[in-house]
């Protein structure tokens, strides 16, 4: 198929246009829901389902990918597969940050980069709502946070109450291995933890119910929570920090997933020649000692494994006591993930670059009056705050930059924008239905037909056969950049 027959963005505003081979209607036109706006006034008209309560859920590094739900049929999920199948699974959303505290920010702000006044827990709690927050929403230092149970960078006024929940994390006695430094230990002596440099490969199994860990403890107390609040409309937050590293559960967990029948992640011979030094994953095969170790790689798929079963369990504890409470026809649930993770796709690991599995994340809601589905359409983490607000029927503030998903609640083939837009030091990408493209702020970049190439391997932003898709994604991303504030001009303009 050639470059002419596929999707992609003709201009900064376009209307909708036949391919020259006409096999394939090119119906991006640069996003322009986000260039020319929305009208609140039009969403808010809409037959909304009513609603008096918000359960959100927030999961820590944990990619799309991973989940039954998703697609993956190794990890058991059965809580978050049974609400997906419950409500209304987003395939194609994506982060606006590529690691926790600016992805965190931007979709508690609704802001593409930096806060703002209004944060999505205070607007609830400022129109009368009990809005609460247990464990990590902000950033948190995890595990420094976790381990001295504190707030870490926390906005106080979007709570009127606010929970911290305090683990050992490395330091749970039991099975620990550092993987990247291949050791294997129960002492409790000499473990990577806050900010040490292995950290980040680290995983404990442990003899236990799971009682003791942070997301358990998240979890007893949301439940508590919706015990005390029920007869009040409330905002409840719920931030769980697995499955970030350190990667801790206990062992039955651990046992579906033995290191020994995980396959590793797809790779080709010479993949990293393409991609720009800018598009690099800080870690990697070639350069940290994870590189060295292919068994211990697969032994980092497992502890992700049981880190997000154990996790799935406490999303679980947790709807199951609001449908006892007999609050699920009030109450809209969402859950989501701050940004995905790489597990050696490439030979990364980690987050905090712009390929698809970091990228793209898990976004379900399950509203009552809107059926079960499934969407295609593209998303932002940003758009939860106005979907909320939409919701429960508050008026929106201005400053918000996401849009509500109302529409494609109601129709899911319905759209509100027409690619989405991720940011990374400098560097950005923006995502169509075929293409990813990526641009730093060394000019250099990368093209991916997501369609033909979905795990990335073929950089084509060279190939001249491509060029025009190249001109046309350049051209849409500075649209969105403009659009959002966030061009060279917008900057001189703050300063001025």
């Amino acid at each position: 198929m050639t470059v002419e027959s596929r999707s992609v963005v003709a201009s900064a505003i376009h209307t909708p246009f036949m391919s020259t081979t006409g096999t394939k209607p090119l119906v991006l036109f640069l996003c322009l829901v986000t260039v020319l706006g929305v009208s609140r006034t039009a969403l808010a008209e809409q037959d909304l389902p009513g609603i008096k309560n918000v359960l959100f859920i927030v999961s820590d590094d944990l990619k799309a990918s991973v989940l039954g739900c998703y697609g993956d049929k190794v990890c058991h999920t059965p809580n978050i597969d049974r609400l997906a199948s419950e409500g209304v699974v987003f395939e194609r959303t994506y982060c606006q940050g590529v690691v926790c505290g600016p992805s965190r920010t931007s979709f508690m702000h609704s802001r593409y980069k930096g806060g703002a006044d209004i944060n999505l827990g205070r607007h609830f709690r400022e129109n009368g709502w009990y809005s609460a927050r247990v464990g990590k929403i902000y950033h948190m230092r995890v595990p420094g946070d976790i381990i001295a149970g504190t707030n870490g960078q926390d906005v106080e006024s979007s709570w009127t109450e606010r929970f911290n929940s305090q683990g050992q994390e490395a330091h749970t006695p039991g099975h620990y291995a550092c993987l990247n430094q291949n050791i294997f230990t129960t002492d409790p002596e000499n473990r990577q933890t806050t900010r040490m440099p292995h950290r980040m490969f680290v995983t404990v199994r442990y003899e236990g119910d799971g009682s003791d860990q942070p997301d358990h403890k998240s979890a007893t107390k949301a439940i508590e929570l919706l015990q005390q609040h029920q007869t009040e409309k409330f905002f409840l937050a719920v931030g769980l920090v697995r499955p970030h590293y350190p990667m801790v559960a206990p062992q039955q967990y651990f046992d579906p997933y033995p290191w020994q029948k995980i396959l590793m992640p797809p790779a080709i011979e010479n993949d990293l020649l393409d991609i720009p030094k800018a598009g690099l994953a800080g870690t990697q095969n070639e350069k940290n000692p994870i590189g060295q170790y292919p068994d211990n790689q697969k032994r980092m798929w497992t502890g992700y494994y049981a880190s997000v079963a154990f996790m799935d369990a406490q999303v679980g504890r947790i709807v199951n006591e609001l449908e006892r409470l007999g609050l699920r026809e009030s109450t809209a649930i969402v859950f989501a993930s701050d940004h995905g993770y790489h597990l050696g796709e490439h030979g990364f690991w980690q987050k905090s670059n712009l390929h698809e599995e970091v990228t793209r994340v898990p976004l379900i809601m399950s509203v009552p009056g809107v059926k079960p589905g499934r969407s295609q359409s593209l998303t932002e983490l940003m758009d939860i705050f106005p979907t909320l607000s939409n919701l429960a029927g508050l008026k929106l503030p201005t400053i918000v930059q996401g849009k509500s998903l109302v529409p494609i609640l109601k129709d899911n083939d319905a759209s509100v924008r027409d690619g989405s837009l991720s940011l990374n030091k400098g560097g950005y990408s923006i995502r169509t239905p075929d293409w990813a493209f990526m641009r730093y702020a060394d000019k250099s970049a990368e093209l991916y037909d997501m369609e033909a190439d979905p795990n990335q391997f073929k950089n084509l932003v060279d190939d001249p056969d491509y060029a025009e898709t190249r001109k046309q994604l350049n051209a849409a991303l500075d649209a969105r950049l403009k659009a959002a504030g966030l061009d060279k001009s917008s900057s001189r303009r703050k300063k001025l």
